[in-house]
């Protein structure tokens, strides 16, 4: 278990979903956790949205002060730099996929890259406009591996369509999953599934991780 979980791809990815849930699965293996979310500018969903739950969880949270407000300019958190230098905690990160999010993690990437004790993972979803093959997702990888600094480590396979999502959904994407993970030279560690369909998928998709999806605010 590396110490800092870093967890990027494109809007829509699904990666905060994914950041918020491994963090509660690490808390409950006794972990000491912290979850840090490096999207500066507004989106649509953030981990915040997610602050009661990770607090009874007792898990810490760093987002800027402007998360969840009106303010849409980049806010970089006033505590980022306990990522790197708190070493007696597992963080987890979530990173903005476009160039603003990742040269915030950019910040700390020397830090990050000295101390070499972390995994990168790519969140990918064929079911979106921007990534609907793996030549689109390569190209979204190397654009955030060139802003942060910072080379994935592994892919994580999040294609989903929504609360519409089938068993049939999931296997399907196994193959845009493994031929971008080929693409990029690098392990494909994880599919990701609605917990509601993970006992239907169990033992048929290697390395499932059940997802308790947190609600989009409307």
């Amino acid at each position: 278990m590396k110490r800092l979980t870093l967890f990027s791809g494109h809007y829509g990815s699904g990666k905060t979903n994914i950041a918020v849930n491994f963090a509660l699965h690490l808390k409950s293996l006794g972990f000491p956790v912290a979850l840090a979310d490096l999207d500066i500018v507004n989106p649509y969903f953030r981990a915040k949205d997610s602050t009661d739950e990770l607090e009874k969880a007792g898990i810490r949270l760093i987002c800027s002060e402007f998360a969840n407000s009106n303010v849409d300019f980049p806010a970089l958190p006033q505590d980022l730099y306990a990522i790197t230098d708190d070493r007696t905690t597992h963080y987890i990160l979530d990173v903005g996929g476009d160039e603003r999010g990742a040269l915030a993690l950019g910040r700390i990437a020397p830090a990050i890259m000295e101390e070499n004790d972390y995994e990168m993972y790519l969140v990918i979803n064929g079911f979106r406009p921007l990534t609907p093959d793996p030549a689109s997702a390569i190209e979204v990888m190397q654009e955030i591996e060139q802003a942060c600094r910072i080379r994935f480590t592994g892919i994580i396979n999040n294609s989903n369509l929504g609360r519409e999502t089938t068993a049939q959904t999931v296997l399907s994407s196994r193959g845009y999953a493994e031929q971008t993970a080929e693409l990029a030279g690098l392990p494909l560690v994880l599919t990701t599934v609605d917990a509601r369909l993970y006992p239907e998928l169990s033992g048929v998709i290697p390395d499932l991780f059940p997802l308790n999806l947190k609600e989009i605010p409307v």
